[in-house]
């Protein structure tokens, strides 16, 4: 689907998620060996998604979309670092993909994790997991000092979308490549909420002009 604009793939996601929510997946029609041996010779994927690792949360299938469609990359609490970053950047260029999703998730582990190291003030043991609590840690304590701690499940919610913002906001401004595409080629980069009770995927950050709008 090479060429596709970035409004057609939002639009394109959209509609996929619409057929799984309501069990009409069309995706099983489209692993046929010949299908696979075709993708074997190149792909053309028309959106970059950028999601958590959650097992919950298959990306291909949550959009109803085929082997070839997408550019997944998974992280634990969907953040964005250095190489998440550049991976992006090569799906970018070396496909001339011009939608970018960052893709959040109703009760989040990452999130669920932070927000309890925040409120021990305590450090994750390993380096690693602190590599990305760390990266959503900001996000939490800015929500705490806006005095959001009362209702545990909704400081849970609103740190998901916020943690989507963050991370789509580090794309948007982390990388000349980026935004040289978003300034001189379309490439756009939104925010979007997967619900793990309905299987919707709400599409509620950096939308294109009228389709933008506020939780």
């Amino acid at each position: 689907m090479r060429g596709i604009d970035a409004r057609e793939a939002l639009a394109t996601l959209r509609e996929g998620n619409r057929r799984f929510v309501v069990g009409q997946s069309e995706l099983a029609m489209a692993l046929e060996p010949r299908q696979r041996a075709a993708l074997a010779k190149g792909q053309e994927p028309f959106a970059v998604v950028l999601g958590c690792s959650d097992s919950r949360v298959p990306v291909e299938i949550v959009f109803d979309r085929a082997p070839g469609d997408l550019f997944v990359i998974r992280v634990a609490g969907n953040i964005v670092a250095p190489s998440l970053v550049g991976s992006v950047e090569f799906a970018a260029e070396a496909f001339g993909t011009r939608l970018v999703v960052v893709l959040g998730h109703s009760d989040c582990g990452a999130v669920h994790a932070t927000v309890e190291r925040v409120e021990r003030s305590g450090d994750v043991e390993s380096p690693n997991l602190g590599s990305i609590v760390g990266r959503i840690r900001p996000v939490v304590e800015e929500m705490l000092r806006a005095g959001a701690e009362g209702d545990r499940q909704a400081l849970i919610d609103a740190a998901v979308r916020a943690n989507v913002r963050h991370s789509a906001d580090r794309l948007r401004h982390g990388s000349r490549i980026i935004e040289r595409l978003m300034e001189q080629d379309g490439l756009l980069v939104v925010g979007a909420e997967y619900s793990l009770e309905t299987g919707e995927v709400d599409f509620f950050d950096g939308l294109p002009d009228a389709a933008t709008r506020v939780p």
